[in-house]
């Protein structure tokens, strides 16, 4: 089955710490969310993943069954496990624990990819997650890479910075070559910040245009996103929120973002649209459950319109 969004990266069972000190079990994974968010914004969408053969590969399959991700591009190993992750809260936001090493999704190889299924797709998403969780992983995003450019599918990249993953010079390296690929650069300031030693949000911006991307949406938290074309630019207000949990929201962005742009080819209305749908999914505990279809999305920005 073809989709026009195909993601690929590591899913991972999530368990979120609540106002009671309980954890609530969900799923993450950055690029999962982001096919989820894409599918309840009504983009054709798949998951490109290993994951492992048990409850927790399981559940991830059931989950994207139920949201209309197509899964026939998911692989399931019986020698590795399903990764997973903590979120805990406090006073500087909220912070991971991760149980992935040996996963299944980091001993993904390009040996493992389906080539016509790449090349059937509009756009593939990547992250520098799906390229940090080990070296044939991050092989395996350049070949990927790779075989969308030769077929014309254009490649979206988020550069998700973890430095609990990998060394910054590594990470700058890595994502930097990544980048110089993609044609959708869809970095967070304070990650960018980091990679390009940058900090005004228009230097950021002319740092991946020059690199090749021919669109960059950088996110700016509270300050809105600003986004960009080679021959046009704008910072597109936040929505402010009485938000309780920000896990997923910058993945809720990539994936209402990249579905509003297969539906609309317009960056700046996918900006907006993005910029909606990842303050709605604030509003809620944990990556997935928050997120919200496109019907929310558009009566809140309807609301907004009076």
């Amino acid at each position: 089955m073809s989709v026009d969004l195909l993601c690929f990266g590591e899913p991972m069972l999530e368990f979120n710490q609540q106002s009671d000190g309980n954890y609530l079990p969900g799923h993450g994974g950055d690029t999962s969310n982001c096919a989820i968010a894409a599918a309840r914004s009504g983009a054709s969408v798949g998951m490109l993943a290993h994951v492992g053969a048990d409850a927790f590969g399981d559940s991830f399959l059931s989950l994207w069954e139920v949201e209309g991700v197509d899964t026939s591009t998911v692989t399931g190993s019986a020698v590795a496990h399903t990764g997973i992750y903590f979120v805990s809260h406090g006073p500087d936001g909220h912070q991971f624990s991760y149980m992935r090493a040996g996963s299944a999704s980091s001993r993904v190889t390009p040996q493992d990819l389906p080539v016509a299924d790449i090349e059937a797709a509009k756009i593939l998403h990547v992250s520098g997650i799906s390229q940090a969780i080990s070296n044939t992983a991050a092989d395996a995003v350049f070949a990927a890479i790779d075989i969308a450019r030769a077929a014309g599918t254009r490649v979206s990249y988020d550069t998700n910075l973890r430095l609990k993953l990998w060394p910054l010079a590594r990470a700058r390296a890595v994502t930097h070559a990544a980048m110089a690929m993609a044609d959708i650069a869809l970095p967070g300031k304070d990650d960018a910040e980091h990679l390009t030693g940058l900090s005004d949000p228009d230097a950021i911006v002319d740092f991946y245009l020059t690199l090749g991307a021919k669109v960059v949406a950088l996110t700016l938290g509270s300050d809105g996103t600003l986004v960009a074309t080679s021959d046009r630019r704008e910072r597109i207000a936040a929505f402010p929120v009485k938000a309780v949990d920000a896990t997923g929201a910058g993945d809720t962005f990539d994936g209402a973002f990249l579905g509003e742009l297969l539906r609309t080819d317009d960056p700046f209305a996918a900006g907006r649209y993005a910029n909606a749908a990842a303050a709605l999914s604030t509003l809620g505990y944990g990556a997935v459950a928050p997120m919200p279809t496109r019907s929310a999305v558009d009566r809140f920005l309807e609301e907004r319109n009076k």
